[in-house]
């Protein structure tokens, strides 16, 4: 039975008998990929990550990011026998409420460390992860970070681009604590890889900077040697492809590409049970051999991290000003942040990329720990003052904090959920809005890993003019909008900018994607408008009031809120007395969490006629205007002119919007 074998050989098949169990009993998953990483998942677990075995978020551990969400069963199958999760947990594997879910999630289950599943972007997230450990490692010293970061990748993540994009940038930054075993198994849900991909990974890898090794995945020994190498890396991430057997152990099914998505049938599990000498009628066995080998490191990984917390201590009774300064605003929760913003002058025009640039200039200095960069757009983006102050990241400067991204916006996005979720950095990423299409993906992991992350998206309309309909945001706020837990955040001047960039950095578990225009715009004066400081917050205020039960009300957001104030005037002109109201939504998510009482008194139910004003899609606006309202977007693609020219043509300017509201209200 299982004590006449080998401790090591057991505990692999302790995980394959869990990942067996597990999908069996819910009826799906994914056994074949799960089984063939086993060896090289219990290898680093067992006898090279550095963790508290009481504390799965102590700060200074090994990151470990199953990149292979699908592979879900192994991880469990680990944080089951290091008793992060009971039996409880895994045999409620895939079903409603469990801590087991189908794929990784990482405020669901202690022990994992990013939500995974769409292929690639765990990779990403450990670039990033590794990022934010090489940048506090510098600015905290080794006493207090310094730790690795683990990524297990199938091929289809290396077949996913954004692993390429990640890749580039961790090799030209030297993340050397960084290492990606790669399970290449070359079986796929729809059969073998080479029907699809012929890539030498190991060259392309090399030529990008990389530690590049090639072992058998199911000797361990080779594995133990691997790790150490890469480990002994100091200015190259690390990968480690392993050459595995697809369901490895099956009794008739090794290297079937069936196994990918398809529990094995009880008889198949029965037969490799007994092969494995592991009891068969017994569900989610752990034998005590298996577990004692394991967990044997388990007092040596509490002493590590009991020294950790009094090296800490000292250090910090030691520490200068400057590392004082920092280690608070790294712990300071985000509604406590110490934020000042800059104010603007009423009256000048401004474009809203300008004042964020402003905004970031001041926040560079009592955020030292804001750390980002532009996807190659700095000076359209307005980092670029933010990159020459404080400097590029890089093997060669770990202490700069602008991160220069390239042109790879999904990557972009990717790792900075990775850096989130390292934590220590407040991340933000730059780029213009119509190449949010990019980023989606992984703004929508955000939204669900519920990461605070700050997206800056410029040149938010038609109003890009010139570069044509390719760089002319139509859809994309709309679109973003409809992502659950995402702030959208779109501002009508500087001030309002300064507002929405503060309501966004005190997020604790959103994240904010913040629109901006090319076109400079009025600020307007908060004395006159004092509403605004509030009204942000909320999402929507009454900008402009009428006093009195408004007649009509006028929504605007972003750059078509001077837009709506300068048309209620003409109308209010042409017919004195007649009551406007102008309300400014930079921000529908939040105007949609306040009390319907604050939503009524902003807009009153009595008043029927309303119209909102955006430069982009309008369908959203009905829910606000009703179907007696008047909606007023952009319903097709931009062309190539002077912004001017196009808002005369689009009906973008003041005298056309009073009259369609003429026409259709007090014709």
């Amino acid at each position: 039975m299982a004590q006449t074998i080998a401790p090591d050989q057991l505990v692999v098949n302790t995980l394959k008998g869990l990942i067996m169990d597990m999908t069996r009993a819910a009826n799906s998953g994914h056994p074949g990929g799960a089984m063939s990483s086993a060896d090289f998942a219990a290898v680093l677990y067992s006898e090279f990550l550095n963790f508290d075995p009481d504390r799965a978020g102590w700060f200074n551990r090994d990151r470990f990011v199953l990149s292979a969400g699908h592979e879900s069963a192994l991880l469990y199958g680990l944080l089951h026998m290091a008793g992060f999760i009971d039996e409880t947990d895994v045999a409620g594997f895939r079903q409603l409420g469990s801590r087991t879910p189908g794929h990784p999630e990482h405020d669901v289950t202690p022990g994992v460390e990013a939500t995974t599943g769409p292929l690639g972007q765990g990779f990403a997230m450990g670039v990033g992860m590794a990022q934010a450990e090489a940048f506090l490692r510098a600015k905290l010293g080794k006493a207090v970070a310094d730790h690795h970061t683990y990524v297990l990748a199938s091929d289809g993540d290396m077949q996913e681009p954004v692993v390429m994009g990640a890749a580039s940038l961790a090799g030209l930054w030297g993340l050397g604590k960084l290492v990606v075993y790669y399970d290449s198994n070359k079986v796929q849900l729809a059969g073998p890889t080479s029907r699809v991909d012929k890539t030498d990974y190991a060259k392309v890898f090399s030529a990008m900077g990389w530690h590049v090794q090639s072992v058998d995945g199911h000797d361990r020994d080779q594995i133990r040697a691997a790790i150490k190498k890469a480990q002994a890396q100091k200015k190259k991430p690390s990968l480690i492809i392993g050459h595995t057997v697809m369901a490895k152990g099956a009794a008739t099914r090794e290297g079937d590409f069936g196994t990918h998505g398809e529990p094995l049938s009880p008889e198949e599990i029965a037969a490799t049970k007994t092969g494995m000498c592991l009891h068969q009628g017994k569900c989610y066995e752990v034998p005590a051999e298996a577990k004692a080998h394991f967990q044997a490191r388990f007092p040596e990984l509490r002493k590590r991290a009991k020294a950790w917390q009094g090296t800490l201590a000292r250090t910090l009774k030691k520490a200068d000003p400057d590392f004082l300064a920092f280690w608070k605003a790294m712990n300071t929760g985000r509604h406590e942040l110490p934020i000042a913003m800059p104010a603007f002058e009423p009256g000048k025009k401004i474009a809203t990329r300008q004042a964020w640039g402003a905004c970031l200039n001041a926040m560079k200095d009592f955020l030292p720990n804001l750390v980002g960069g532009s996807a190659d757009l700095d000076p359209s983006n307005q980092t670029a003052k933010f990159r020459d102050a404080v400097g590029i990241f890089g093997a060669d400067n770990p202490l700069g904090r602008n991160l220069s991204f390239g042109v790879r916006e999904f990557p972009m996005a990717a790792i900075m959920n990775g850096m989130a979720l390292h934590g220590g950095v407040i991340p933000f990423g730059a780029t213009f809005l119509t190449f949010s299409d990019y980023c989606r993906n992984a703004i929508r992991m955000s939204a669900l890993q519920k990461l605070p992350v700050l997206y800056i998206f410029t040149h938010d309309s038609f109003h890009v003019g010139e570069d044509g309909p390719t760089h002319q945001p139509i859809e994309h706020v709309a679109s973003l909008r409809l992502i659950p837990e995402l702030i959208d955040l779109r501002p009508a001047d500087a001030t309002e900018t300064a507002l929405c960039l503060e309501t966004a950095l005190r997020q604790t578990a959103k994240p904010s994607c913040v629109f901006l225009t090319r076109q400079g715009l009025p600020v307007m004066d908060p004395k006159s408008f004092p509403a605004m400081a509030e009204g942000v917050k909320k999402g929507g205020y009454v900008l402009k009031d009428c006093g009195g039960t408004p007649e009509l009300i006028m929504l605007a957001s972003g750059s078509e809120v001077s837009l709506v104030l300068e048309a209620a005037e003409i109308l209010e002109k042409e017919a004195p007395g007649r009551k406007i109201r102008v309300v400014s939504m930079p921000s529908v998510a939040l105007f949609e969490e306040q009390p319907q009482e604050y939503k009524d008194a902003v807009l009153p139910p009595a008043c029927r006629k309303r119209v909102a004003v955006e430069a982009g899609r309008a369908e959203g606006w009905y829910r606000y205007v009703g179907l007696d309202g008047l909606a007023l977007g952009l319903g097709h693609f931009g062309e190539s002119a002077p912004a001017g020219k196009l808002a005369e043509k689009y009906g973008f300017t003041a005298p056309t919007v009073a009259r369609k509201v003429r026409e259709r209200f007090f014709g």
